[in-house]
């Protein structure tokens, strides 16, 4: 048995105990963790901070290192987002459905855990304490492979949740961190049938095409973010800069931020120049059409097919001049990743038109992008957003981390 597989084999091993668990003994593991991330604060960080200095060695952007950055107040959030999760409803035993057919039986639909599941992720560490708090309040076992930027942090993470479980008489195997950060072990995971009931790539797009393309494990799709904020000739110009600005420049380095910016031809000349302003208190850096470079001057550098299709995680924008919403919703069949998309209207007839037709996890009317999050939908820490269709779509808490159970209870019918 390699490393890997006893990975898999611990974490079968813990599901019983996790599966089965109260909602008491789930919430007094997930006030334990929240209790030492807190008190540990300090080791955290400094284990962080050779993950950042080894980020700086290797010529990480800024941004990226601000995804890998742990601080006292990013700390302190990590254990809210557990103590929020503790508030939340247990989503195991819920029923979904009853009914009784002609002959008796009597069915009852139920959410159950998926089992275990294993997560592949980058950069964020924040990532190894919501993704182990969620699918332990889900009743899950988790593996979790965190990117080799990351490894002190994440190890450090792991250590500190797993001491927290054994202290709440729970396996510490409900929680493991892959220390291993080969490719081949990546490859291994992905591959885990025997051990792994879900497989769940959190990241680059490079990294979600790579578990999808590879993994015999079943996989849900998560993250990559090509995000649009269309603005209508309509618009309220005001709040359109106020969105555009917030979903580019509030936190670049996430999939909700947006990457591309289209402008109704009708107040692009207008608008143009109010959010180019807004842009440079933040040197965000624009790719633009034919048009755009004529109503912003020489600054503007010309986008390509390959600046639109691009999720720039960064203070980069591509911007494009459009016909009408018809035109905008075209080049969001093309070029969107079906993560969240965003009309900016006085028209009902448009915005209507626009969440009908743009298909995407979340679409938005005259609101920020930035709010396709399992934290602003109510949910709690999330898993990830999901950008595929089967099981699960948009913020992944925790009923996403269930599947269901069909208890069926009869007086002797056979068949």
């Amino acid at each position: 048995m390699n490393y890997t597989e006893t990975l898999g084999f611990n974490a079968k091993n813990a599901e019983p105990a996790i599966s089965s668990a109260s909602t008491a003994l789930k919430n007094k593991a997930l006030s334990a963790i929240s209790k030492a991330l807190t008190e540990n604060a300090g080791v955290i960080i400094a284990e962080n901070a050779k993950d950042l200095q080894n980020a700086k060695e290797n010529g990480m952007s800024e941004a990226m290192q601000d995804r890998l950055k742990l601080d006292e107040k990013r700390i302190a959030g990590m254990a809210k987002g557990v103590d929020e999760i503790i508030a939340l409803n247990d989503p195991i035993g819920q029923i979904i459905e009853g009914f009784t057919r002609p002959n008796g039986l009597r069915i009852t639909k139920t959410r159950t855990p998926l089992g275990v599941i294993g997560i592949i992720f980058e950069s964020r560490p924040n990532v190894t304490v919501d993704a182990a708090a969620l699918c332990l309040k889900a009743g899950n076992a988790v593996i979790l492979k965190g990117g080799k930027e990351a490894i002190n942090s994440n190890k450090c993470l792991g250590a500190i949740m797993r001491k927290a479980l054994e202290e709440t008489g729970l396996p510490a195997d409900i929680i493991q961190v892959v220390e291993n950060t080969s490719r081949e072990t990546t490859n291994e995971l992905m591959k885990l049938n025997k051990y792994l009931d879900v497989l769940i790539p959190r990241g680059s797009a490079g990294l979600i095409q790579a578990v999808v393309n590879n993994a015999t494990v079943p996989v849900i799709e998560t993250g990559t973010g090509n995000c649009h904020v269309y603005v209508d000739d309509s618009a309220d110009l005001e709040m359109a800069v106020d969105i555009a600005d917030n979903g580019k420049t509030q936190r670049p380095s996430v999939c909700n931020a947006v990457e591309s910016l289209l402008v109704h031809k009708d107040c692009a000349e207008k608008f143009l120049p109010m959010i180019s302003e807004r842009f440079k208190e933040h040197n965000v850096k624009i790719y633009g059409c034919d048009k755009t470079i004529e109503i912003l001057g020489n600054g503007i550098e010309k986008a390509t097919d390959n600046e639109y299709a691009t999720e720039f995680l960064d203070y980069v924008i591509s911007v494009k001049v459009v016909e009408n919403v018809d035109e905008a919703i075209a080049h969001i069949r093309r070029f969107g990743t079906k993560h969240s998309e965003c009309i900016v209207t006085k028209s009902l007839e448009n915005a209507e038109k626009f969440q009908k037709e743009v298909d995407a996890a979340a679409v938005y009317v005259n609101a920020s992008t930035r709010f396709t999050d399992g934290g602003e939908f109510g949910f709690g820490a999330e898993i990830g957003i999901s950008t595929q269709k089967l099981h699960a779509r948009g913020p992944m808490g925790l009923a996403e981390l269930t599947t269901v159970k069909y208890l069926v209870n009869g007086n002797g019918q056979i068949r």
